[in-house]
Protein backbone atom coordinates (compact mmCIF):
# COMPACT_ATOMS: atom_id res chain seq x y z
CA UNK A 1 0.00 0.00 0.00
CA UNK A 2 1.30 3.45 -0.94
CA UNK A 3 0.45 6.28 1.42
CA UNK A 4 1.80 9.00 -0.89
CA UNK A 5 2.02 9.16 -4.68
CA UNK A 6 3.35 11.89 -6.93
CA UNK A 7 2.29 11.50 -10.55
CA UNK A 8 3.89 13.40 -13.43
CA UNK A 9 4.76 16.41 -11.28
CA UNK A 10 6.10 19.34 -13.30
CA UNK A 11 7.14 22.77 -12.08
CA UNK A 12 8.68 25.78 -13.80
CA UNK A 13 10.02 28.97 -12.28
CA UNK A 14 9.51 31.37 -15.15
CA UNK A 15 10.98 29.64 -18.18
CA UNK A 16 13.27 27.45 -16.10
CA UNK A 17 12.03 23.87 -15.58
CA UNK A 18 12.64 22.81 -11.97
CA UNK A 19 10.78 19.49 -11.86
CA UNK A 20 10.46 17.37 -15.00
CA UNK A 21 7.66 14.80 -14.82
CA UNK A 22 8.43 13.37 -11.37
CA UNK A 23 6.76 10.05 -10.53
CA UNK A 24 7.22 8.70 -7.02
CA UNK A 25 5.33 6.24 -4.83
CA UNK A 26 6.08 6.17 -1.10
CA UNK A 27 5.00 3.17 0.94
CA UNK A 28 3.09 3.44 4.18
CA UNK A 29 5.56 3.63 7.08
CA UNK A 30 8.59 3.99 4.83
CA UNK A 31 11.61 6.22 5.44
CA UNK A 32 12.29 7.66 1.99
CA UNK A 33 15.05 10.18 1.35
CA UNK A 34 15.25 12.63 -1.54
CA UNK A 35 18.96 13.22 -2.03
CA UNK A 36 20.78 15.31 -4.59
CA UNK A 37 22.97 18.37 -5.08
CA UNK A 38 21.73 21.87 -4.29
CA UNK A 39 19.30 23.16 -6.91
CA UNK A 40 18.14 19.76 -8.14
CA UNK A 41 14.51 20.38 -7.11
CA UNK A 42 14.19 18.16 -4.04
CA UNK A 43 13.01 20.89 -1.63
CA UNK A 44 10.54 22.19 -4.24
CA UNK A 45 9.14 18.67 -4.59
CA UNK A 46 8.73 18.40 -0.81
CA UNK A 47 6.95 21.77 -0.67
CA UNK A 48 4.56 20.65 -3.43
CA UNK A 49 3.81 17.52 -1.41
CA UNK A 50 3.22 19.63 1.70
CA UNK A 51 0.95 22.03 -0.18
CA UNK A 52 3.25 25.02 0.34
CA UNK A 53 3.94 25.23 -3.40
CA UNK A 54 1.65 24.39 -6.31
CA UNK A 55 2.71 22.24 -9.25
CA UNK A 56 2.14 23.25 -12.87
CA UNK A 57 1.10 19.73 -13.86
CA UNK A 58 0.52 16.38 -12.19
CA UNK A 59 -1.23 15.04 -9.09
CA UNK A 60 -0.38 14.69 -5.41
CA UNK A 61 -2.18 11.69 -3.94
CA UNK A 62 -2.32 11.02 -0.19
CA UNK A 63 -4.05 7.86 1.06
CA UNK A 64 -5.62 7.33 -2.40
CA UNK A 65 -7.09 10.85 -2.50
CA UNK A 66 -6.00 13.61 -4.89
CA UNK A 67 -5.15 16.63 -2.74
CA UNK A 68 -4.10 19.16 -5.39
CA UNK A 69 -6.71 21.68 -4.25
CA UNK A 70 -6.49 20.94 -0.53
CA UNK A 71 -4.68 23.46 1.64
CA UNK A 72 -1.46 22.52 3.46
CA UNK A 73 -3.19 22.72 6.85
CA UNK A 74 -5.73 20.09 5.80
CA UNK A 75 -3.35 17.50 4.33
CA UNK A 76 -2.45 16.03 7.73
CA UNK A 77 1.27 16.27 7.02
CA UNK A 78 3.84 17.61 9.48
CA UNK A 79 6.72 19.70 8.16
CA UNK A 80 10.06 20.04 9.96
CA UNK A 81 12.08 22.91 8.52
CA UNK A 82 15.81 23.47 8.30
CA UNK A 83 15.57 26.50 10.62
CA UNK A 84 13.21 24.71 13.11
CA UNK A 85 10.82 27.78 13.03
CA UNK A 86 10.18 27.79 16.79
CA UNK A 87 8.38 30.71 18.40
CA UNK A 88 11.16 32.50 20.33
CA UNK A 89 8.83 34.13 22.88
CA UNK A 90 7.17 30.83 23.87
CA UNK A 91 8.48 28.05 26.10
CA UNK A 92 9.04 24.55 24.78
CA UNK A 93 5.74 23.44 26.27
CA UNK A 94 3.91 26.35 24.63
CA UNK A 95 5.59 25.64 21.29
CA UNK A 96 4.41 22.04 21.46
CA UNK A 97 0.90 23.17 22.37
CA UNK A 98 0.44 25.62 19.48
CA UNK A 99 -0.58 23.11 16.73
CA UNK A 100 -2.82 21.23 19.16
CA UNK A 101 -4.62 24.36 20.33
CA UNK A 102 -5.17 25.50 16.75
CA UNK A 103 -6.70 22.13 15.92
CA UNK A 104 -8.66 21.37 19.09
CA UNK A 105 -9.88 24.72 20.41
CA UNK A 106 -12.37 26.97 18.71
CA UNK A 107 -11.46 30.62 18.14
CA UNK A 108 -13.64 31.54 21.11
CA UNK A 109 -11.98 28.95 23.36
CA UNK A 110 -8.57 30.34 22.40
CA UNK A 111 -9.57 33.85 23.41
CA UNK A 112 -7.74 34.68 26.67
CA UNK A 113 -10.70 36.67 28.06
CA UNK A 114 -13.75 34.59 27.25
CA UNK A 115 -12.07 31.21 26.65
CA UNK A 116 -12.10 30.16 30.34
CA UNK A 117 -15.89 30.55 30.39
CA UNK A 118 -16.36 27.53 28.09
CA UNK A 119 -16.66 24.23 30.04
CA UNK A 120 -15.20 22.18 27.16
CA UNK A 121 -11.93 24.20 27.16
CA UNK A 122 -10.57 22.66 30.35
CA UNK A 123 -11.14 19.10 29.11
CA UNK A 124 -9.45 19.84 25.77
CA UNK A 125 -6.46 21.48 27.45
CA UNK A 126 -6.03 18.41 29.68
CA UNK A 127 -5.83 16.17 26.59
CA UNK A 128 -3.35 18.56 24.98
CA UNK A 129 -1.18 18.40 28.09
CA UNK A 130 -1.25 14.59 28.03
CA UNK A 131 0.01 14.58 24.44
CA UNK A 132 2.76 17.07 25.25
CA UNK A 133 3.98 14.98 28.20
CA UNK A 134 3.89 11.77 26.14
CA UNK A 135 5.78 13.33 23.22
CA UNK A 136 8.37 15.02 25.45
CA UNK A 137 9.10 11.69 27.13
CA UNK A 138 9.67 9.98 23.78
CA UNK A 139 12.08 12.74 22.68
CA UNK A 140 13.64 13.06 26.16
CA UNK A 141 12.90 16.79 26.42
CA UNK A 142 10.66 16.70 29.51
CA UNK A 143 13.25 18.68 31.48
CA UNK A 144 13.21 21.42 28.82
CA UNK A 145 9.48 22.22 28.81
CA UNK A 146 9.92 25.44 30.77
CA UNK A 147 12.76 26.83 28.65
CA UNK A 148 12.62 29.12 25.63
CA UNK A 149 14.35 28.32 22.29
CA UNK A 150 17.24 30.74 22.98
CA UNK A 151 18.13 28.64 26.04
CA UNK A 152 18.43 25.42 24.01
CA UNK A 153 21.26 23.88 22.03
CA UNK A 154 20.89 23.13 18.33
CA UNK A 155 20.14 19.48 18.99
CA UNK A 156 17.54 20.35 21.63
CA UNK A 157 15.83 22.81 19.28
CA UNK A 158 15.75 20.13 16.62
CA UNK A 159 14.00 17.74 19.03
CA UNK A 160 11.45 20.40 19.94
CA UNK A 161 10.74 20.99 16.24
CA UNK A 162 10.22 17.23 15.84
CA UNK A 163 7.99 17.19 18.90
CA UNK A 164 5.81 19.97 17.54
CA UNK A 165 5.30 17.84 14.43
CA UNK A 166 4.73 14.63 16.41
CA UNK A 167 1.94 15.93 18.64
CA UNK A 168 -0.27 16.34 15.58
CA UNK A 169 -0.06 12.58 14.84
CA UNK A 170 0.26 13.23 11.09
CA UNK A 171 0.00 10.76 8.22
CA UNK A 172 3.61 11.55 7.31
CA UNK A 173 6.56 13.65 8.43
CA UNK A 174 8.20 15.88 5.84
CA UNK A 175 11.73 16.99 6.75
CA UNK A 176 13.70 19.57 4.79
CA UNK A 177 17.40 19.20 5.73
CA UNK A 178 16.66 19.34 9.49
CA UNK A 179 20.24 18.46 10.50
CA UNK A 180 22.14 20.88 8.29
CA UNK A 181 22.51 23.52 11.02
CA UNK A 182 24.11 21.11 13.51
CA UNK A 183 27.81 20.42 13.97
CA UNK A 184 29.28 17.22 12.53
CA UNK A 185 29.28 15.16 15.73
CA UNK A 186 25.70 16.12 16.61
CA UNK A 187 24.52 15.32 13.06
CA UNK A 188 25.82 11.76 13.45
CA UNK A 189 24.05 11.44 16.81
CA UNK A 190 20.78 12.85 15.48
CA UNK A 191 20.84 10.47 12.50
CA UNK A 192 20.63 7.60 14.99
CA UNK A 193 17.87 9.30 16.97
CA UNK A 194 15.79 9.96 13.84
CA UNK A 195 16.13 6.34 12.72
CA UNK A 196 15.06 5.09 16.15
CA UNK A 197 12.15 7.54 16.19
CA UNK A 198 10.97 6.28 12.80
CA UNK A 199 11.03 2.67 14.00
CA UNK A 200 9.13 3.66 17.13
CA UNK A 201 6.44 5.73 15.41
CA UNK A 202 6.08 3.47 12.32
CA UNK A 203 4.99 6.54 10.34
CA UNK A 204 5.99 7.59 6.84
CA UNK A 205 9.06 9.85 6.74
CA UNK A 206 9.98 11.87 3.63
CA UNK A 207 13.40 13.38 4.19
CA UNK A 208 15.27 15.87 1.99
CA UNK A 209 19.05 16.21 2.17
CA UNK A 210 22.12 16.90 0.06
CA UNK A 211 24.21 14.82 2.51
CA UNK A 212 24.60 11.33 1.09
CA UNK A 213 25.73 9.98 4.50
CA UNK A 214 22.29 10.85 5.93
CA UNK A 215 20.55 9.19 2.99
CA UNK A 216 22.67 6.03 3.14
CA UNK A 217 22.39 5.52 6.90
CA UNK A 218 18.72 6.32 7.58
CA UNK A 219 16.69 5.41 4.50
CA UNK A 220 14.61 2.37 3.64
CA UNK A 221 14.83 3.70 0.10
CA UNK A 222 16.49 6.75 -1.40
CA UNK A 223 15.66 8.68 -4.55
CA UNK A 224 18.65 10.34 -6.22
CA UNK A 225 17.63 13.59 -7.91
CA UNK A 226 19.54 15.72 -10.39
CA UNK A 227 18.38 18.49 -12.73
CA UNK A 228 14.74 18.09 -11.79
CA UNK A 229 14.62 14.33 -12.40
CA UNK A 230 14.79 11.19 -10.27
CA UNK A 231 17.68 9.21 -11.74
CA UNK A 232 17.35 6.16 -9.50
CA UNK A 233 15.23 5.02 -6.57
CA UNK A 234 16.19 1.93 -4.59
CA UNK A 235 17.63 0.78 -1.29
CA UNK A 236 20.89 2.45 -0.19
CA UNK A 237 22.85 -0.77 -0.75
CA UNK A 238 21.59 -1.19 -4.29
CA UNK A 239 22.26 2.40 -5.25
CA UNK A 240 25.78 2.26 -3.85
CA UNK A 241 26.67 -1.12 -5.33
CA UNK A 242 24.74 -0.86 -8.62
CA UNK A 243 24.26 2.76 -9.70
CA UNK A 244 22.38 2.81 -12.98
CA UNK A 245 24.14 5.90 -14.33
CA UNK A 246 27.54 7.53 -14.06
CA UNK A 247 25.96 10.60 -12.43
CA UNK A 248 24.54 8.50 -9.59
CA UNK A 249 27.82 6.59 -9.18
CA UNK A 250 29.81 9.81 -8.85
CA UNK A 251 27.38 11.47 -6.45
CA UNK A 252 26.91 8.56 -4.04
CA UNK A 253 30.01 7.53 -2.12
CA UNK A 254 32.72 9.36 -0.22
CA UNK A 255 35.42 9.60 -1.41
CA UNK A 256 34.02 9.61 -4.93
CA UNK A 257 34.19 6.57 -7.14
CA UNK A 258 37.29 6.42 -9.37
CA UNK A 259 36.44 6.87 -13.04
CA UNK A 260 38.89 6.10 -15.86
CA UNK A 261 38.53 5.76 -19.64
CA UNK A 262 38.47 2.22 -21.00
CA UNK A 263 38.97 0.78 -24.46
CA UNK A 264 37.62 -2.40 -26.00
CA UNK A 265 38.06 -4.32 -29.19
CA UNK A 266 35.38 -5.52 -31.60
CA UNK A 267 34.72 -8.54 -29.35
CA UNK A 268 33.99 -6.30 -26.35
CA UNK A 269 37.21 -7.14 -24.45
CA UNK A 270 38.26 -4.20 -22.30
CA UNK A 271 41.54 -2.58 -21.35
CA UNK A 272 41.91 0.19 -18.77
CA UNK A 273 45.12 1.92 -17.60
CA UNK A 274 47.09 -0.58 -19.63
CA UNK A 275 45.52 -3.56 -17.84
CA UNK A 276 43.38 -6.12 -19.65
CA UNK A 277 40.11 -6.97 -17.96
CA UNK A 278 38.99 -10.60 -17.95
CA UNK A 279 35.38 -10.02 -18.86
CA UNK A 280 33.59 -8.68 -21.88
CA UNK A 281 30.59 -6.45 -22.42
CA UNK A 282 27.69 -7.14 -24.72
CA UNK A 283 27.36 -3.71 -26.27
CA UNK A 284 27.67 -2.24 -29.74
CA UNK A 285 30.68 -0.30 -30.98
CA UNK A 286 30.81 3.03 -29.18
CA UNK A 287 33.22 5.57 -27.76
CA UNK A 288 33.77 7.15 -24.32
CA UNK A 289 33.43 3.92 -22.32
CA UNK A 290 34.33 4.46 -18.65
CA UNK A 291 35.35 2.15 -15.87
CA UNK A 292 34.28 2.88 -12.27
CA UNK A 293 35.84 1.39 -9.15
CA UNK A 294 35.24 2.36 -5.51
CA UNK A 295 38.27 3.27 -3.33
CA UNK A 296 37.70 0.20 -1.11
CA UNK A 297 37.81 -2.16 -4.10
CA UNK A 298 41.58 -1.95 -4.64
CA UNK A 299 44.40 -4.10 -3.30
CA UNK A 300 48.02 -3.09 -2.71
CA UNK A 301 50.41 -5.70 -4.16
CA UNK A 302 54.11 -6.49 -3.79
CA UNK A 303 56.27 -4.42 -6.09
CA UNK A 304 57.39 -7.45 -8.13
CA UNK A 305 53.86 -8.78 -8.75
CA UNK A 306 52.97 -9.52 -12.38
CA UNK A 307 49.43 -8.15 -12.17
CA UNK A 308 47.94 -4.71 -11.59
CA UNK A 309 49.63 -1.43 -12.45
CA UNK A 310 52.17 0.97 -10.95
CA UNK A 311 51.14 4.31 -9.48
CA UNK A 312 52.86 7.07 -7.51
CA UNK A 313 51.55 8.18 -4.12
CA UNK A 314 50.76 11.91 -4.33
CA UNK A 315 48.88 12.42 -1.07
CA UNK A 316 48.17 10.44 2.09
CA UNK A 317 44.91 11.27 3.83
CA UNK A 318 44.66 9.99 7.41
CA UNK A 319 41.03 9.52 8.51
CA UNK A 320 41.90 7.54 11.66
CA UNK A 321 40.28 4.17 10.98
CA UNK A 322 41.06 4.42 7.25
CA UNK A 323 43.86 5.84 5.15
CA UNK A 324 43.11 7.23 1.70
CA UNK A 325 46.03 7.13 -0.71
CA UNK A 326 45.84 9.42 -3.75
CA UNK A 327 47.70 7.89 -6.70
CA UNK A 328 48.87 9.19 -10.05
CA UNK A 329 49.48 6.92 -13.06
CA UNK A 330 51.16 7.40 -16.41
CA UNK A 331 47.94 6.53 -18.22
CA UNK A 332 45.53 9.00 -16.66
CA UNK A 333 45.64 12.67 -15.65
CA UNK A 334 43.29 12.41 -12.66
CA UNK A 335 44.10 10.97 -9.25
CA UNK A 336 43.04 7.51 -8.15
CA UNK A 337 41.93 7.17 -4.50
CA UNK A 338 42.53 3.88 -2.70
CA UNK A 339 41.28 3.07 0.78
CA UNK A 340 43.47 0.92 2.98
CA UNK A 341 43.96 0.14 6.66
CA UNK A 342 46.43 2.08 8.84
CA UNK A 343 48.50 -1.10 9.19
CA UNK A 344 49.00 -1.45 5.43
CA UNK A 345 49.63 2.25 4.93
CA UNK A 346 52.12 2.56 7.79
CA UNK A 347 55.17 2.04 5.60
CA UNK A 348 53.86 3.91 2.55
CA UNK A 349 55.02 7.49 2.11
CA UNK A 350 54.22 10.28 -0.32
CA UNK A 351 56.39 9.82 -3.42
CA UNK A 352 56.52 6.03 -3.22
CA UNK A 353 55.71 3.99 -6.31
CA UNK A 354 53.21 1.26 -5.44
CA UNK A 355 51.68 -1.62 -7.39
CA UNK A 356 47.90 -1.82 -7.04
CA UNK A 357 45.08 -3.73 -8.65
CA UNK A 358 41.32 -3.51 -8.68
CA UNK A 359 38.96 -6.32 -7.69
CA UNK A 360 37.42 -7.18 -11.05
CA UNK A 361 34.12 -8.40 -9.63
CA UNK A 362 33.52 -4.90 -8.24
CA UNK A 363 34.17 -3.01 -11.47
CA UNK A 364 31.35 -0.90 -12.92
CA UNK A 365 31.36 -0.05 -16.63
CA UNK A 366 29.43 2.84 -18.13
CA UNK A 367 28.77 3.18 -21.85
CA UNK A 368 28.85 6.31 -23.98
CA UNK A 369 25.36 7.27 -22.74
CA UNK A 370 26.69 7.09 -19.15
CA UNK A 371 24.42 4.14 -18.32
CA UNK A 372 25.61 1.02 -16.51
CA UNK A 373 26.61 -1.79 -18.89
CA UNK A 374 26.28 -5.47 -18.12
CA UNK A 375 29.25 -7.80 -18.54
CA UNK A 376 30.16 -11.46 -18.46
CA UNK A 377 33.26 -13.21 -17.13
CA UNK A 378 35.60 -14.63 -19.76
CA UNK A 379 36.67 -18.26 -19.48
CA UNK A 380 40.27 -18.68 -18.28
Amino acid sequence: MYSIELKNIKKNFGRTPVLKAINLAIKDGEFLTLVGPSGCGKSTLLQILAGLESQDEGDVIINNKIVNNIRASHRNLAMVFQTYALYPHLTVQQNLAVPLKLRSLTSAERNPFIGPLFPTRKRKLAKIQEKIIHTSEILQISHLLGRKPAQLSGGQQQRVALGRAMVREPSAFLMDEPLSNLDAALRVHMRTELSQLHRQLKTTFVYVTHDQAEALTMSDRMAVMMNGKILQIDTPDQIYQNPLTLEVAEFIGSPKINIAPAEYDTNGHLTCLGVKISFSTAMPEQKNVKLGIRPEHFEILPQDAKIGFLADVQFKENMGSDIYLHFKTNYFEQFFIVRCSPEKARFIAVGDRIRIRWIEEKILIFGSSNELVSFKKLKP
